[in-house]
């Protein structure tokens, strides 16, 4: 009975901590039909509801609350020291969970891990592409990374990039029949994509400077994505002004496909950075993997 609890607890917690069974089910690889039989039969035996359920969500009771707070990271240093112990074997092992932005995915940490996986193959990689600004201590995640403002001060950080070049955007095309801006009011006129940030649901404001003096502006146009890769097509289709990193748009400028504008007043982003708690286990497979992605100059 204890073995069956504490593994219909683990599933509770992440049901609790996503607080929806279509997410945890996704997680956990399991149906939302299994995960409600679990549910019902770990109340039943503890004789305590432990989620509270409407159509829209669901939470945590106090019961439920008590075991998320106090039962969950026992739990979880349970596995730490399980981890630990399995690190003592003769390769690297286990598995480690990295949250980052698709391009940053595709363009930075995948051609890094893909030259050590064949050589450790009992090291296994998670890799969500997530736009928010993400708990990783809370979402168990072992790595974040994002630029080196985003970053907390309470993580250890590793420096993946350079000071990243920024750049404003737009085809051929788009200028065949629009003068070229030079200023912020002449960007004004001009049909500029926007993003739709994913954690405060707001448009991102354009990042730019000039003269030593920051300006926040916020664009207009037709065009708003969540992700940047759309971004990146609207501008190559003539559709209007992009707002991008050099990484995403500099061969496309190479080649002729897009033209930068207003260079001066394109600040760069601080590098790329991975992060993590600095109480996290520092076992060997997320040793391995922080020493594949960083930075080396």
């Amino acid at each position: 009975m204890a073995r069956d609890n504490i593994n219909d607890i683990l599933v509770f917690l992440v049901i609790a901590r996503e607080r929806s069974f279509t997410r945890a089910a996704s997680k956990l690889g399991m149906t939302q039909s299994a995960l409600s039989h679990i549910m019902r039969g770990l109340e039943e035996r503890l004789g305590v509801r432990l989620l509270s359920r409407t159509t829209r969500s669901v939470s945590p009771t106090e019961a439920g609350e008590r075991l998320l707070q106090n039962v969950g990271p026992r739990l979880e240093e349970i596995e730490a020291e399980i981890a630990a112990i399995s690190d003592l074997g003769d390769k690297p092992a286990g598995l480690v969970r990295i949250t980052a932005v698709d391009n940053v995915i595709d363009n930075v940490l995948w051609p890094r891990l893909a030259t050590i996986m064949p050589q450790y193959p009992d090291l296994h990689l998670e890799m969500s592409s997530d736009y928010r600004m993400v708990d990783i201590a809370a979402e168990r995640y072992d790595i974040g990374v994002r630029f080196g403002d985003q970053v907390e001060k309470d993580m250890v950080a590793v420096r993946l990039t350079p000071d990243m070049p920024t750049m404003i955007v737009g085809s051929p095309a788009y200028f065949a029949h629009r003068p070229v801006p030079a200023s912020i009011q002449d960007l004004m006129k001009h049909n500029c994509i926007g993003l739709r940030l994913a954690t405060s649901g707001g448009v991102y404001a354009w990042e730019l400077g000039h003269e030593g003096r920051a300006i926040e502006f916020r664009p207009r146009g037709q065009l708003i994505f969540n992700t940047v890769y759309p971004q990146v097509n609207a501008a190559l289709s003539g559709c209007g002004l992009a707002f991008l990193t050099e990484d995403l748009v500099g061969h496309h400028i190479r080649a002729g496909r897009l033209v930068s504008v207003m260079p001066d007043w394109c600040p760069p982003f601080p590098g790329l950075h991975a992060y993590y708690p600095s109480r996290r286990h520092s076992s060997r497979a997320l040793a391995l993997v922080i020493d594949a992605i960083r930075y080396k100059g």
